[in-house]
């Protein structure tokens, strides 16, 4: 398909992002009464590696290895929290009947939230989509479109796990089979009765329940899983991180996040206390749980959340989050540049330990934990973007990111509701293109791209509000086209509206100077910069370019403002776009 977008014409990639079109009283699938999921199972996905034949997903005798699974973590009964949903694998052995066939049934489905979370894998080799509907208690319906990703040829940067190996009757194949979760919108504050499935050719339903809006919790910090790459490798080690939040809390949890993995990772034990100075504690640290218990194992693709703990969580502040990981591990998804010093221990479970004698060892990146919630508050502003949003060149240890200087005038004033500031930056992040491909162990720590990230990093957020998208500028150095790049925002544009977000764009700055900021890449950047103004799809703009060139040469960011490298502001020029920020523009 294709789309003129105010000058450019743009091909656009289908997404399920329409927002729901409520309806009045109608009679769920067709007049069939809502039944529970698993009773609607007719089709057979999950083989034992040595009885192949019992499953067939695709029609074509291909499936699912119960034996991948398990290594996955993904045993028959799991309940696997991806994308903030809580979603249950079907308990059923390999060979009995695990998902269903999506033919317009009606499922019992019951909750209030923001959004309806399928687990699913298409089979057809192409993506298969269709157009169903949810009925709520007061008697409106809204339809929704459902589109499941190939389980042998969907992309590996939206997955929710990839297995090894593809069973037939002839034999293992050396292949990967992905299964996603895809969320598509409800409407808020309802109460969801039932859903009745597309009437979709190859699209396999697994799974499904409505998430969490995150009432009664903001999102004070968070970061992006940039990739999965190789660590320690460690073994009885515990790991301290800092991080700093942006709004406080009498409550506090916790989301450690093991996207991308192949492997479960065990969490033996974690605390929280308020930092006092490098890896020494202010006071005992306070332990967390997990449903009830001190450990915890995350399935490879999903991620856990602490119980909530009632723990005074400063605004402004630096909190040391500590985590046993009994091991080995040996890879784990992390956020590459977390411009900041964190530690890791000596052997031993280190946790409880005020005292930051044991940990001998310094990190420079963030793994698996993704996010900080408070009790309370009015929800959260989430910054998706690159380097400059991630923070490189800004001062290590100093919080001087552009978020951060942000969230500290957010709190400094009374004019608007004191917003968590969530910074999803990556460092090299593109708007179209994926860096890291989605899967494995990688050097390449850029991430996959906004738009593939743009489900995990931003409505899947705690509380999500508003969104600023400032990216762009490594998509223009690795020569992409300003179209390209605006039929990018604007879908991420079209994709945040159709949930209910306030949707904000920041132009892209000069980086005459650069090596790979040549005459032609700052020609298609000022034809995005002049979209970004002119066309009206975001809410707001965020004019960064006006703020930080110079006048005499528009190309060039000004001096005072340049880190030195011509690409990155330094302390002073992130101070500076902060500062530019008209905070009402942030109100929904």
């Amino acid at each position: 398909m294709r789309r003129r977008v105010r000058g450019f014409a743009v091909a656009i990639v289908s997404f399920a992002f329409l927002a729901p079109v409520v309806s009045a009283r109608a009679t769920a699938g067709d007049g069939a009464q809502p039944q529970p999921l698993q009773r609607l199972f007719d089709n057979v996905a999950v083989s034992d590696d040595a009885r192949p034949g019992l499953a067939n997903l695709d029609g074509y005798g291909g499936s699912l290895s119960a034996q991948d699974l398990t290594a996955a973590g993904w045993t028959p009964g799991r309940a696997l929290t991806v994308q903030g949903a809580r979603l249950t694998w079907p308990r059923r052995l390999p060979g009995e009947p695990d998902n269903v066939l999506a033919a317009g049934q009606s499922v019992r489905v019951g909750g209030r939230g923001d959004a309806l979370a399928f687990l699913v894998a298409g089979t057809g080799g192409v993506g298969a989509s269709g157009t169903g509907a949810v009925s709520y208690r007061d008697g409106t319906r809204s339809s929704y479109t459902l589109t499941a990703p190939d389980w042998r040829a969907g992309p590996l940067a939206t997955k929710a796990v990839a297995l090894p190996h593809i069973n037939t009757a002839d034999g293992q194949l050396a292949e990967q089979a992905r299964l996603y979760v895809v969320t598509v919108p409800l409407v808020r504050g309802r109460q969801v009765a039932s859903v009745q499935l597309p009437r979709a050719t190859g699209v396999h339903v697994f799974a499904l329940a409505v998430r969490s809006s995150g009432a009664g919790w903001t999102g004070s910090w968070a970061a992006a899983t940039s990739g999965v790459r190789a660590v320690g490798p460690w073994s009885d080690r515990t790991v301290r991180l800092v991080v700093h939040t942006s709004v406080g809390g009498a409550r506090v949890r916790l989301r450690f996040d093991n996207t991308f993995a192949a492997a479960p990772v065990r969490i033996g034990g974690a605390t929280v206390a308020v930092q006092k100075e490098g890896a020494t504690a202010r006071g005992v640290p306070v332990p967390l749980s997990f449903r009830g218990g001190a450990r915890v194992e995350i399935p490879a693709g999903a991620q856990a959340f602490s119980d909530p703990l009632g723990f005074l969580v400063p605004a402004d502040a630096n909190l040391l989050v500590s985590f046993h990981l009994p091991g080995p591990v040996a890879a784990a998804p992390v956020h590459q540049l977390a411009v900041q010093r964190s530690y890791v221990s000596t052997a031993g479970d280190h946790t409880a330990e005020g005292s930051g004698a044991a940990y001998t060892t310094t990190l420079t990146r963030w793994p698996l934990l993704t996010g900080v919630d408070v009790g309370g508050g009015p929800g959260s502003v989430v910054l998706l973007g690159d380097s400059i949003t991630d923070g490189d060149r800004s001062t290590t240890g100093a919080n001087r990111r552009w978020p951060d200087v942000l969230a500290a005038r957010l709190l400094k004033q009374r004019g608007v509701p004191h917003y968590g500031v969530l910074n999803q930056g990556i460092s090299g992040n593109r708007v179209v293109t994926d860096r890291y491909p989605g899967d494995g162990v990688s050097t390449d720590m850029a991430g996959v791209s906004a738009l593939s990230r743009f489900d995990r990093d931003v409505l899947a957020q705690t509380s999500v509000r508003t969104a600023v998208v400032f990216e762009g500028v490594n998509d223009l150095r690795g020569q992409a086209t300003a179209q390209q790049i605006v039929a990018g925002l604007q879908e991420i544009a079209d994709r945040g509206h159709a949930r209910g977000l306030r949707m904000l764009a920041g132009t892209i700055l000069p980086c005459e100077g650069e090596v790979r900021c040549t005459a032609a890449v700052d020609a298609e950047r000022s034809a995005v910069n002049a979209w970004i103004r002119g066309a009206g799809v975001f809410d707001a703009v965020l004019d960064f370019d006006a703020v930080v060139r110079d006048p005499q040469r528009p190309g060039r960011m000004l001096a005072a403002y340049d880190s030195g490298d011509h690409l990155h502001p330094g302390d002073a020029g992130l101070a500076a776009m902060a500062r530019s920020v008209d905070l009402r523009a942030l109100v929904p």
